[in-house]
C-alpha cells in the first residue's frame, strides 16, 4: 500500500469514528430530552418525540458540521441545513419503513421485534445512508 492510500485510508476512518461520535451523541441527546419531557414534564409522547427529534437533529447538525466534516464546510450554512433536514428525514422513514415491514408484513409484533426492527435494523441502514448523503449532498469535498 503506497504512503497516499494509507493516509487516505487513515483519513476516512477518522472521518467514519468523528461521524459514529456525532451520532451517538444526537442519539443520547434525543433519548435524553423524550425522556425528560415524556416522564418529567408529562408532554405526550409523540410531542416529546417530535421536540427531542428536532434537537437531536440540530445537535447532530452541528456536529456534523464542525466536527465530522469541518474540513467540508461553505459558505451557506442554510443550504447545508436544509438538505441535512430533508436527508434526516428520508433517514427516519427509512426506520419506519424497517418497522412497517416487520410488524405488518412478516407479522412480528412483539416489543423486541418492533426495537430490533426500528432501532437496530432501521437505524444501521438509516446511519450508513446519513453517512454517504451527508458526505456527498451536504457536506461534500471542496477541494
Amino acid at each position: 500500500m503506497s504512503a497516499f492510500a494509507a493516509m487516505a485510508r487513515h483519513h476516512r476512518v477518522q472521518e467514519v469514528f468523528r461521524f459514529l461520535v456525532t451520532g451517538g451523541l444526537a442519539y443520547l441527546v434525543d433519548v435524553a430530552v423524550f425522556n425528560l419531557l415524556l416522564l418529567v414534564l408529562d408532554v405526550p409522547s409523540v410531542w416529546s418525540k417530535v421536540v427531542s427529534s428536532a434537537v437531536a437533529i440540530l445537535v447532530a447538525f452541528l456536529g456534523s458540521r464542525y466536527y465530522t466534516w469541518r474540513d467540508r464546510r461553505t459558505a451557506n450554512p442554510v443550504r447545508e441545513y436544509a438538505m441535512f433536514l430533508f436527508l434526516s428525514v428520508v433517514a427516519a422513514f427509512i426506520q419506519v419503513g424497517c418497522l412497517w415491514v416487520s410488524h405488518h408484513l412478516m407479522g412480528f409484533t412483539s416489543p423486541l421485534a418492533d426495537n430490533i426492527s426500528s432501532n437496530v435494523v432501521g437505524m444501521a441502514l438509516a446511519t450508513v445512508f446519513r453517512f454517504f448523503t451527508f458526505r456527498s449532498l451536504v457536506f461534500p469535498d471542496r477541494s
